[in-house]
C-alpha cells in the first residue's frame, strides 16, 4: 500500500508491504529509508511494534479527517493524503461488530478493572489495565456496547490470549 502522509508537520511518502515471512512482519519505505518491523494490533487502535530490537506501543485514534498517533509519550497528528485508500480501510479499523471477546495481549497481571459487567462502553474506551514487564497497558473495548461479562479481577494473573471480558 502506498500513501502520502503528513506526519509531524512534514510530508512523507510511505509504502508498506508484508515481509518475506507471513505473519506480523512488515517492510516500510519512508521516503527513501527502508525499515523492517514486527507489528501486531493488540487491541483495536493499539499496536505493538518491534524495530531493530526496540519495542514500541503506538495508539492510533481517528481525529477529524486524519489520525492522532501517540508513541513513546509523544503525540502526533497525521494527515493521509491519499483519501481513497484512507476511506477504504478506515471503517474496518474503527469498530468491530457483533459479540467481541476482549483478550489479553500478553501474559501479565490485571492491575485495574475500569468497568463493571452491565456497563455501557464506547469503542476504544479502556476496560482494564494489564501490567507486563513493569509496563501498564490499557486494554480497550473493540466496539461500542455493553460489557456482558468480566472474566477477571484485580491482581489476577493472565496469559496471552486469555479472554478478559465480553462486549455485546
Amino acid at each position: 500500500m502506498k500513501l502520502e502522509i503528513e506526519f509531524g508537520g512534514k510530508a512523507r511518502s510511505v509504502e508498506i508491504e508484508a515481509g518475506p515471512t507471513r505473519g506480523r512482519q512488515i517492510r516500510c519505505m519512508i521516503d527513501d529509508r527502508a525499515i523492517e518491523a514486527d507489528a501486531a494490533e493488540v487491541t483495536p487502535g493499539v499496536y505493538s511494534i518491534l524495530i531493530e530490537g526496540t519495542s514500541l506501543e503506538a495508539r492510533v485514534e481517528p481525529q477529524g479527517a486524519g489520525l492522532r498517533v501517540i508513541v513513546a509519550g509523544r503525540e502526533y497528528t497525521v494527515a493521509v493524503r491519499d483519501p481513497r485508500q484512507w476511506r477504504r480501510h478506515r471503517g474496518a479499523a474503527l469498530e468491530a461488530g457483533g459479540r467481541q471477546r476482549v483478550t489479553a495481549p500478553m501474559p501479565g497481571k490485571i492491575v485495574r478493572v475500569l468497568v463493571k459487567a452491565g456497563e455501557t462502553v464506547e469503542a476504544g474506551q479502556g476496560i482494564l489495565v494489564v501490567e507486563a514487564m513493569k509496563m501498564q497497558n490499557e486494554v480497550r473495548s473493540p466496539k461500542s456496547g455493553t460489557v456482558e461479562r468480566l472474566l477477571v479481577s484485580e491482581n489476577q494473573a493472565v496469559g496471552a490470549g486469555d479472554v478478559l471480558a465480553v462486549v455485546v
